[in-house]
């Protein structure tokens, strides 16, 4: 059974920090690339961050660039998004997502975890 399961989301006030956790299994987690994406109430669902299988590239929305930083570790098959210097519009429902590297392409989702950045 896949399962991508969220934590370390949570309440943090501006300029702070966060570190999100997606642990996976069921699947050949070295085999897929690992984004995380974000999503507030009324908008669409925003890619934040993505690496690659091996975690040789990274890549980021123009929104966190400098802020956030994602990493994986194979061994542990989980993922990680570091964020820091919070700001308010980083609020929202941040979703770990896999996508296979080869055909057939194959996406799995977690079921979020919330992060909320207030005073």
């Amino acid at each position: 059974q896949v399962q991508l399961v969220e934590s370390g989301g949570g309440l943090v006030q501006p300029g702070g920090s966060l570190r999100l956790s997606c642990a996976a299994s069921g699947f050949t987690f070295t085999t897929y690339n690992m984004n995380w994406y974000r999503q507030t109430l009324g908008k669409e669902r925003e890619l934040v961050a993505t690496i690659t299988s091996d975690g040789g590239s990274t890549n980021f929305a123009d929104s966190v660039k400098g802020r956030f930083t994602i990493s994986r570790d194979n061994a542990k098959a989980t993922v990680y998004l570091q964020m820091n210097s919070l700001k308010p519009e980083d609020t929202a429902l941040y979703y770990c997502n896999a996508v296979s590297r080869t055909w057939p392409i194959m996406s799995y989702w977690g079921q979020g975890t919330q992060v909320t950045v207030s005073s």
